[in-house]
Order: C-alpha cells, then sequence, then structure tokens
C-alpha cells in the first residue's frame, strides 16, 4: 500500500531527498519528466516519433516538469509546442533552467535544420501573459489537432480556484477532452503532471473548475486529491512514479492515510493458499444470517458469496417461512438452517441461543442481508448475538439499521473483531443523524467513528474505505460505477465473510481482520472490474461480481491457485 501525503509533506521530502541524501532538485524534476514521458510513449505502444503535443506549463517547478517532459518528448522525435503561461523572465530556479534548456535544444535543431541535418522532433515555444495573446494562440499559432496534450500549469500549489488566463486554459483543455466524450476517437490524450490544474492537491472537494485528466503521474506518493472523491474522479488513471525520493522518507510521516494496492490482496492470498493436506474445515466455516420473507434473495448473494470466496463450509441461518426458498436460490454446496420468526416472517429473539450455538462451530458470523428491522424482537435478536458473539463478527444492511444509532457501550476486541460495511444512508443512521455534511469528510468520519467503538468500518462508495481502531483510513483503489447495483452489498458482505473464515481457519491466532477485510474489499472490486470488461457497466449484477471472483483471484496469485503436477506421471512412458 501507498502513503497517501499532503502537498507540504511533500514539498518536504523533496527537501530532505536533497538535503540528507545528496540529490540535487533539479534530478528530480528531470526524473519526473523522464516518468511522464515514459508513461506518454507507452500509451502509444512506444511510437512516439511524429506525434504532436501540446504542452501547459506554468511559470513554477510543475511548469518546469512540464518543460523538461517536452523536450524529452522531442528527443524521441515528437512534434511539440510549449505555451508557457508568463514570460521566461518570471521563471526562476529549476524551472527556469528546464526552460532554457528547452530553447538551447530548440537553437540547435534550428542549426541542424539549416545544415540540411535531420533534427529527431520538433520544438515551438511560446509566451503568454495575456487573454489576448491567448485568443491569438487559440485561433491560429498552434498547429492542432494534437494526439497529446499535458497539463503542467499548477501543480500542487493552488488553493483557491482558477481565474483569468489559466482558467481559459483549463477549459481548452476540458473542451478538447470532451470531444472524445461525444465520439471522437482522435481526440487528444490528456495527461496532468502530478495533479489536474485547479485541484486543491489536500482536498477531496473541489474548489472551483479542474482539468479533467485521462491520466495524472503523480510523483513519489499519491495526494488526498488523487485519491478522494469527487476530486480524484479528475484524475483519471492515477500512476504513482518513482522519482528517486527514499521511502524511509515516507515512512517517517508516519501517515494515516494510505491506498491500497494489488500486492495487498496479493499477500493476503499467499498466506491463506491451499496446501496438498487443505480440506473444508480449514478453510473455514461461514455463518450466514440473513434473509426474512420476501427478502430472500439478499441471503442468497450473501450465502453464495462466501463459498465462491473460499469458505470451506457456508451455511445460512433464515426465518423458518424463508428457508426453503432460500434453499432452492443457494449453491447446492451451501447449507440451510431454520430460525425462530416473528409473525412478520423475521428473526426473533427466541433464536439467540440456537444462533450461538451454532456459530461455536463457525469460524465467522455475518449478519443483516434481507433481515428486516421493523420489529423490535428482531432488533433484540441482533443486539444479543452482537454482544455475546465468539468469533469476529460482519454486520450489513438491515443488521446495521437494527444497531442504529450505534450502542455506544458496544465494542470490537482483537479477540472478537466487529466489521461494519455501511453505505453513506446507514453510515448516517448508525451516527444518530439526518445531516449529511456528517459525512463531507468520509475520512474524518471513518477514522472517528472506528477508533471511537474500537472497530473495523467499510464505508461505501465511489471510492470505498476501511477505517481502522488505531486511527488508519485505507482507501480502496477497485471498483467501478457498476458495483452500485442490486445485490452488490450482499455480495460484498459473503466475500468478507468467506475470507474472514479462510484467515481465521488457516492462520488461526495470527488472522489479522484488518488486512483481510482490505484484501477482500480488493478483491470484490477487481472482480466487478472485470465483470465490467466483459458486459460494461450497466448489464453488470451482483452475481456477475461473483461468477468473476476466480479470475480475480488467479490474476493476483497464478501460482498459488494452480495445483501442482504429480511429478513425472503427465510425460510416463513404459519401456519395455
Amino acid at each position: 500500500m501507498r502513503a497517501v501525503i499532503s502537498s507540504a509533506e511533500m514539498r518536504e521530502i523533496d527537501r530532505l531527498t536533497t538535503e540528507r541524501y545528496g540529490m540535487p532538485s533539479l534530478v528530480l524534476m528531470e526524473n519526473a519528466a523522464a516518468a511522464t514521458a515514459r508513461v506518454i510513449t507507452e500509451r502509444f505502444s512506444g511510437e512516439i516519433a511524429g506525434k504532436s503535443v501540446l504542452v501547459m506549463c506554468g511559470r513554477g517547478n510543475n511548469g518546469g516538469d512540464g518543460a523538461a517532459t517536452a523536450r524529452l518528448l522531442a528527443v524521441a522525435g515528437a512534434r511539440v509546442e510549449v505555451i508557457l503561461f508568463g514570460k521566461l523572465d518570471d521563471t526562476k530556479g529549476d524551472a527556469r533552467i528546464n526552460f532554457d534548456r528547452l530553447n538551447a535544444w530548440k537553437d540547435e535543431q534550428a542549426l541542424r535544420e539549416n545544415r540540411d541535418q535531420p533534427a529527431p522532433g520538433v520544438i515551438s515555444f511560446y509566451e503568454c501573459d495575456s487573454e489576448k495573446g491567448w485568443d491569438q494562440l487559440v485561433a491560429g499559432l498552434l498547429s492542432g489537432p494534437h494526439n497529446i496534450m499535458v497539463d503542467a500549469l499548477l501543480g500542487t500549489g493552488p488553493t483557491r480556484p482558477v481565474d483569468g488566463i489559466y482558467r481559459s486554459a483549463v477549459d481548452y483543455l476540458n473542451r478538447i477532452r470532451d470531444t472524445r466524450a461525444l465520439g471522437d476517437a482522435a481526440a487528444a490524450l490528456v495527461v496532468a503532471i502530478d495533479i489536474p490544474s485547479g485541484l486543491n492537491s489536500d482536498l477531496a472537494e473541489l474548489i472551483g473548475e479542474a482539468v479533467r485528466a485521462d491520466v495524472t503521474v503523480t510523483m513519489t506518493a499519491p495526494k488526498p486529491a488523487n485519491v478522494l472523491p469527487p476530486a480524484a474522479h479528475y484524475n483519471g488513471e492515477l500512476i504513482v512514479a518513482d522519482i528517486g525520493s527514499p521511502g524511509e522518507l515516507i515512512e517517517e510521516l508516519d501517515s494515516q492515510l494510505f491506498l491500497t494496492e494489488a500486492c495487498d490482496a496479493r499477500s493476503w492470498l499467499m498466506q491463506t493458499r491451499y496446501t496438498a493436506d487443505s480440506h473444508k474445515n480449514t478453510h473455514g466455516h461461514a455463518l450466514i444470517v440473513a434473509g426474512s420473507r420476501g427478502f430472500t434473495g439478499a441471503a442468497a448473494l450473501c450465502a453464495n458469496a462466501a463459498m465462491r470466496a473460499g469458505a470451506g463450509l457456508v451455511t445460512v441461518a433464515t426465518p423458518a417461512s424463508s428457508q426453503p426458498l432460500v434453499a432452492v436460490q443457494v449453491m447446492p454446496e451451501v447449507m440451510t438452517a431454520e430460525l425462530a420468526e416473528t409473525d412478520r416472517g423475521a428473526v426473533s429473539d427466541e433464536a439467540v441461543d440456537y444462533v450461538l450455538k451454532f456459530a461455536q462451530r463457525a469460524k465467522v458470523v455475518a449478519i443483516g442481508p434481507g433481515l428486516s428491522s421493523e420489529d423490535e424482537r428482531t432488533r433484540s435478536f441482533v443486539r444479543s448475538v452482537v454482544e455475546r458473539r465468539t468469533t469476529p463478527v460482519v454486520i450489513d444492511a438491515d443488521g446495521l439499521n437494527c444497531l442504529a444509532p450505534w450502542p455506544s457501550k458496544l465494542r470490537g476486541t482483537r479477540e472478537h473483531p466487529i466489521v461494519l460495511t455501511p453505505h453513506p444512508g446507514e453510515m448516517l443512521r448508525l451516527l444518530g443523524t439526518e445531516d449529511k455534511s456528517a459525512l463531507r469528510d468520509r475520512v474524518a468520519a471513518a477514522r472517528a467513528f472506528a477508533t471511537t467503538n474500537e472497530l473495523i468500518l467499510l464505508l461505501k462508495g465511489s471510492r470505498s474505505l476501511v477505517a481502522a481502531p488505531d486511527g488508519r483510513v485505507f482507501l480502496n483503489s477497485t471498483g467501478n460505477a457498476g458495483l452500485g447495483t442490486a445485490g452488490a452489498g450482499d455480495t460484498l458482505t459473503g466475500i468478507i465473510a468467506g475470507f474472514l473464515a479462510q484467515a481465521y481457519g488457516t492462520l488461526k491466532e495470527s488472522a489479522d481482520a484488518l488486512a483481510t477485510v482490505i484484501a477482500a474489499l480488493y478483491v470484490s472490486g477487481f472482480a466487478g472490474d472485470l465483470a465490467a470488461r466483459e458486459l460494461g457497466m450497466r448489464a453488470m449484477t451482483a452475481s456477475n461480481v461473483q461468477e468473476h471472483l476466480g479470475e480475480a483471484i488467479r490474476s493476483l496469485d497464478p501460482r498459488g491457485e494452480t495445483p501442482p503436477l504429480l511429478a513425472g506421471w503427465h510425460n510416463f512412458e513404459t519401456r519395455g
């Protein structure tokens, strides 16, 4: 996983890289440019020669990154136009050096042309410090259309909305990009260096108009606006580039916000791999308490997901009148059990002792999908099961509603952790408020709730996150809008339960509930991404996510999912 850092922390890392490790800041800028040029070149399968590139530069270090990127692309054979928003005399430091290098390369190119010597690429350089000058450029001086447009205008510095000539430049970039959204496949690829101009890099909220990039190349570590929505939606594909700052400088910051990566899920999968002597009990028993009259599908989705996620055994405990319907919807491998019910067909508090006794055979209990929360006896049942739990417990949907607002004395423990998986509406009910501003800062709200109640909170949304009891928050980097479909939450709960069953069945006392939930969320989102690639986001369903779990897991840990061959037997020949 990667630490998410503020703009001030990024500046401090750059300073210490130079002062403590002797790496000149100019080298860091050159490395940033090399990383950006490499990303652009890879988008065109390594064929950048002859491509038309427009690089928009501000006067600061972000503009210096852009100038160096322009030079490297021209060296590779591209036709590059560079606009400096300001005058060359206004630049200073490393940025000025790179603008001077750009002009020196351009002058050398002109000499080569005069001598009839082939030049690798072309650079045109413009200074623009007024709206009139910008209008003239757009009207005829720029050679467009461009294959690539690079945003190196403002970087991580802005704290107020863009205006004036910078607002015109942002609007221009967005207007060109929008032509692709309308079906123009030839529209330019928009690449932002560090962060799309117009965003405050330390905030999730928008402060004004901003560049909508296709790709953002950020340096050393992601910033909050790279990863937190709605600002994150302006980044397009995010690439974090290593430019030479030692990793120990990031570790010294003791960040409390992280972006999860494939390696986090892969590590968990490797720890819980099937072995030659694995069997159903090795991989744990998940007990799913779910369903009510008229809401049997949620129970089936949750149970099936737990089984597909790798749990050795799965049992759905559901009200007696719902059991026949649940039994015909679940996979044949899933067992069912009847629970005492209310006159409305919801679980009754008379079922508490039975469930707790049954749970002694399980490694994890998941409670809530389709359960109903209208009857006080159901609410009492949920409260008693959670309070008297002897396993980790995952609470979702109506399980959360039964406990809302969250009881102040109910706490998770290391031995028997509590995992909550609310969507924003459920989270507000847990907080006991209808004021949506309580979730304006989702990271802070989730962190406060998790630390206060000593539990693991998975707050769902366009960028789901996991908050830990110790204050750390982990942003998930997989998933898409198609996961906002009916039953996706039930499926996620099942995957989490299935992963926890395996963790506590395989690793026993060394099982890490937090790492398990982080891995389950990543794999679930990845399966959703694979489903969307095949079916499109509009047509995908929660069942499609389950169907792609195997592919997601195999992609992350192919070696662990491939059974070993019996040595020699596949090529055995009998010789006389």
